[in-house]
C-alpha cells in the first residue's frame, strides 16, 4: 500500500464522520442516477450515444470522448468542492465524493454501454461498480477471491449473484472515503490559499477519473451488435 493510501486509511474514520451516508445504498444510488440521468445531465446510455452520433459511430472515439468530458466535469466539481478553508469541510467532503461518484459511475456506464452491455441487467451494474475501485484494487481482490472475476467476467457471468452487488458496493464506498481522506491530507496545505487546495482537488479527481476510463476502455471487450463500427 502506497504512503498516500496508508495515510488515507488512518483518516478514513475522520472522513466518514462526515459523511455518514455513504454506504452501499449511497453507491448504488449514485449509479442508478448516472444510468437515468439526474438534473441537466442525461443518462450514461443517452449521452454515450450521442457521442457516438457525433463520432459518424466509431466507438474507441466515442469512447475516448466519453473519457475526456468526465475528466473535465470531475476536474470541474474536484475544484470546487476542495476551496475554501477546514471550516468547509463538513459541507465540501460530502459534496465532493457524492459528486465524483455519480460522475465515474456515469462514465463507466456510457463505456459499457458502448462495448455492448446492457445497463439494465444486474450483473453489469455489478461489473460497473467494480470497475470503480481501480486495476490495483480489483486484483488483490480477486486475488484474494473477495471478488469472483474482473468487471469483464461479472459483466458475461450468467450466474450473477445478488449478494455479490452489497458486497462491491461496500468496498466502492470504503475505497471512495479512503481517497477522499488522503486528498484531504493533499490539500491541507493549501487551505492557507484556497485556490491552491482547489487546483490540488482538480487535479486529482480528474487524475483518477482518467486512470478509471482508461481501465474500464482496456478491460470491457466489444460484445457484437451489428450495429456500430468496430
Amino acid at each position: 500500500m502506497s504512503y498516500a493510501k496508508r495515510i488515507g486509511a488512518a483518516l478514513a474514520p475522520k472522513v466518514t464522520e462526515m459523511a455518514p451516508n455513504l454506504s452501499a445504498a449511497f453507491v448504488h444510488q449514485a449509479l442508478t442516477r448516472a444510468i437515468s440521468g439526474v438534473g441537466p445531465l442525461p443518462g450514461a446510455a443517452a449521452a454515450a450515444d450521442k457521442q457516438l452520433a457525433q463520432t459518424d459511430g466509431d466507438v474507441e472515439r466515442a469512447i475516448h470522448d466519453v473519457i475526456e468530458n468526465h475528466v473535465r466535469y470531475a476536474g470541474i466539481q474536484g475544484f470546487a468542492t476542495n476551496l475554501g478553508g477546514l471550516v468547509t469541510m463538513a459541507v465540501t467532503v460530502p459534496a465532493n465524493i457524492t459528486g465524483l461518484a455519480l460522475i465515474q459511475c456515469r462514465m463507466v456506464a456510457g463505456i459499457v454501454h458502448l462495448r455492448g452491455y446492457d445497463l439494465a441487467q444486474p450483473r453489469a451494474r455489478a461489473a460497473i461498480l467494480a470497475s470503480l475501485l481501480g486495476e490495483e484494487r480489483v486484483l488483490k481482490l480477486v486475488k484474494a477471491r473477495d471478488l469472483p472475476g474482473t468487471p469483464m467476467e461479472l459483466a458475461a457471468d450468467p450466474l450473477h449473484e445478488a449478494a455479490l452487488d452489497t458486497v462491491i458496493a461496500n468496498e466502492v464506498a470504503s475505497e471512495l472515503i479512503t481517497r477522499a481522506a488522503g486528498k484531504r491530507l493533499a490539500t491541507t496545505v493549501g487551505r492557507r490559499v484556497p485556490v491552491v487546495g482547489g487546483v490540488v482537488g482538480a487535479s486529482t479527481d480528474a487524475y483518477v477519473t482518467w486512470k478509471i476510463g482508461r481501465y474500464v476502455d482496456r478491460e470491457f471487450l466489444p460484445r457484437p451488435t451489428g450495429k456500430r463500427k468496430r
